[in-house]
């Protein structure tokens, strides 16, 4: 078994590492820089983003984090229990629980951008102005929106800054896309929806800027890709599933009710 560690640059995640890296490596466990078969990101939920858009969203790699931060519900296991998760990950004792993500098409500026997002895509005005998109699905008209932005979130990213757009919360086992309308108008004038739309798996999703929209800032993980002139933004999830480890005792309603009501 290879496997990469992804520590913040905080000293606390170093400090953890360091320990860690002696459990692995007294457990018969290589540790690695390049190819390998696990990967730990150690501090919050960035890092577990960090490992995964710097790994690449590669198939037959396994992920898990250790909490270093402060909500960290993408990061499971705690400093206390390194020894104990080692044994768990050296005997295949853990879980795997595979979750989507997605794949993303930017069309403008004379060339396709093809990207991934674990959490959320955020599209907004270049200018921080009042947008106005179409949203297809399957190439059907949804609305035509208008309002400060609109956001398409996986189910791990459901309880990121989604949940902040007033977005529900969706299970990882659900496979869907959820779009969520940041600041939407909506009057005599312009109809826009005010609550979000959840998709199924399938579905693809397209957006076109209208009236004086032209040029976006595109969020994808919390990097900014500025668009100067768009031509379309394609959005769906990806076929392929991000393999997640997991303790024996992990339970998303547990992790809900800890995280955001204790």
């Amino acid at each position: 078994m290879r496997v990469k560690l992804f520590p913040n640059a905080h000293d606390d995640s170093l400090f953890i590492m360091d320990i860690l890296k002696k459990i692995l490596l007294r457990e018969g466990i290589d540790i690695v820089d390049s190819e390998f078969d696990v990967g730990i990101a150690i501090g919050g939920d960035g890092a577990f983003l960090h490992m995964v858009n710097v790994a690449d969203f590669p198939e037959g790699v396994k992920f898990i984090g250790i909490n270093n931060g402060t909500l960290g519900f993408l990061q499971e296991i705690k400093p206390t229990d390194l020894t104990r998760f080692v044994e768990l990950l050296k005997n295949d004792k853990l879980q795997s629980e595979y979750i989507s993500f997605e794949e993303i098409c930017i069309k403008g500026n004379n060339e396709e951008l093809h990207l991934n997002a674990l959490n959320e895509v955020v599209v907004r005005d270049i200018n921080l102005k009042t947008m106005y998109m179409d949203v297809f699905i399957d190439g059907k008209l949804l609305e035509n929106y208008v309002g400060d932005g609109l956001m398409i979130s996986t189910p791990i990213g459901s309880t990121a800054y989604n949940l902040s757009g007033y977005g529900a919360i969706i299970y990882n086992g659900l496979h869907t896309l959820q779009i969520t309308p940041l600041a939407p108008i909506n009057n005599n004038i312009y109809r826009t929806l005010i609550n979000s739309v959840v998709i199924p798996e399938d579905n693809l999703i397209k957006l076109y800027p209208v009236h004086r929209t032209n040029g976006v800032v595109v969020i994808v993980d919390g990097i900014n890709y500025r668009i100067e002139s768009l031509d379309c933004i394609e959005i769906k999830i990806s076929p392929r599933r991000l393999e997640c480890l997991r303790m024996e005792e992990y339970n998303y309603t547990d992790i809900i009710n800890e995280k955001f009501l204790k």
